[in-house]
């Protein structure tokens, strides 16, 4: 019943936010003569503003007991919460007597001020410390958790096993879901001890038996299974990471012996000694011309803003833009034709929500798109297939659309495009068979992973003697 409750936390979290940010407005805006009729509905909004705050409280409390975040962050969290609905209330008090002697303007700032941080800290207890730093960074090219890349070692068989090759695959791959700040499942795998110790679950480490061992079953299962880890908008763990973390554990999971210490069969060693060699990882810089581009109208930037749509440089000191909308209204011709005011400098799109019929038709208008991300919208056959005029396009992004082969088919002819992402869609298993025919030159991802069946998935049963 505990843990029900908690979950209910983040249904209820956003609506004191946004209600006591509409007290401070119409507060503000009663101060106004041309608002002054306003005034009245001041006292109802923070009332249900603190009723909220109170209740997000609760359930909030509810949900720290589940013991699955750092607690340093969950107390200040969880005072600042507590802050806000007695700041709120007494605010309620002073809107309901003005006779209550409180400074007014000092408890609405005070107010906001909570507000902010409050919200800073959930974001930080849910998505990680650098949660509010993270989208700059990555503008700046510094993300350090995002262009993590694992250096080549100069000499393999040198290097310790543990701090130089599985320490560098769970920091790209594990540490963002479990690390000091945050402990999905209870599990940190940032600390030697804790990592053994397993989450709520039991040990994620089987030291007798590496294919038992539940960090690399979950490793193994299909992508779009829920128990699979990471998640599958994370960075995934290549099939050479995964036997490197299977060789490690099979020699006892040690955390100071050098590689050449350790036992090495026939087909770990070329994996071991593909260590050695540069990484060559693929980043979203590289989707980027080589031909500069003129400035951006800043008044267009600016209207698709107020429309929802975040726009940003691709990276840092280049006028090439990326775009995204994942609010939950549509998109329509009026913000298309915005779009198309970009096309020169537009070259990432994302947009995961309905669009209509008439902006769908104007896609192929943004010829300079390179990756275009269209997972979740309404886009047809008839769209689709219009898609092949996008000569740039590298990268496309069709999951959870009703798009079948025949839409598909036609973009074949796209000799850049490298990257299909398919799964989710009309697309029947023999027509996949077709398409990877052929797009030769095209990754299809079709979301049909197939996991072997491994000697420790069976389970003999004997009859018990009497």
């Amino acid at each position: 019943m505990i843990e029900l409750i908690g979950h209910f936390h983040p249904l209820l979290v956003h609506l004191p936010l946004g209600i006591l940010m509409v007290a401070l407005l119409l507060q503000w805006l009663a101060g106004k003569e041309k608002y002054a009729s306003v005034k009245e509905a001041v006292p109802v909004v923070l009332l249900w503003g603190s009723i909220t705050a109170l209740l997000s409280c609760i359930t909030g409390y509810f949900l720290s007991i589940s013991d699955d975040y750092d607690k340093s962050l969950v107390n200040w969290h969880m005072w600042m919460a507590i802050a806000v609905v007695l700041t709120s209330a007494i605010l309620y008090a002073k809107e309901k007597n003005p006779a209550f002697e409180v400074p007014k303007r000092l408890l609405s700032l005070g107010l906001l001020g909570l507000l902010l941080v409050t919200g800073h800290l959930g974001g930080s207890l849910t998505h990680g410390s650098d949660y509010l730093t993270k989208p700059f960074l990555r503008i700046l090219g510094d993300d350090t958790t995002a262009n993590t890349a694992i250096k080549p070692l100069p000499n393999v068989q040198e290097a310790l096993a543990y701090n130089d090759v599985v320490k560098p695959i769970l920091q790209t791959k594990c540490y963002s879901c479990h690390n000091s700040n945050k402990q999905k499942g209870r599990l940190r795998m940032d600390d030697i001890k804790l990592l053994m110790k397993g989450g709520k679950n039991g040990k994620i480490i089987d030291l007798n038996n590496a294919d038992s061992s539940e960090m690399i079953k979950r490793m193994l299962l299909p992508v779009d299974d829920e128990h699979h880890m990471p998640p599958k908008e994370k960075p995934q763990p290549t099939e050479n990471q995964v036997a490197l973390l299977h060789w490690w554990i099979s020699n006892q999971a040690d955390f100071t012996k050098k590689v050449k210490e350790l036992n090495q069969t026939v087909k770990i060693k070329p994996i071991l000694l593909a260590l050695e060699s540069p990484v060559i990882i693929k980043k979203e810089s590289t989707d980027i011309p080589v031909a500069a581009v003129e400035k951006a109208d800043n008044k267009v930037i600016e209207q698709l803003t107020q429309k929802g749509f975040l726009v940003l440089p691709v990276t840092q000191n280049s006028n090439y833009l990326m775009a995204s909308f994942e609010e939950d209204t549509v998109v329509s011709k009026e913000d298309m034709q915005l779009l198309q005011k970009l096309k020169k400098q537009l070259i990432w799109l994302k947009i995961n929500t309905t669009i209509q019929k008439e902006a769908l038709l104007q896609l192929p208008q943004l010829t300079n798109i390179i990756k275009l991300n269209l997972s979740k919208t309404n886009i047809t056959d008839k769209e689709a297939a219009a898609l092949q005029s996008l000569d740039s396009l590298h990268y496309l992004n069709m999951v959870g659309t009703k798009v079948t082969a025949e839409g598909i088919m036609p973009l074949k002819k796209l000799k850049s495009l490298h990257s299909l992402f398919l799964y989710e869609t009309n697309i029947s298993r023999d027509d996949f068979k077709k398409l990877k025919l052929s797009f030769v030159k095209t990754q299809i991802d079709s979301g049909n992973y197939f996991v072997p069946t491994l000697v420790t998935d069976t389970t003999i049963v004997k009859e018990k003697k009497k």
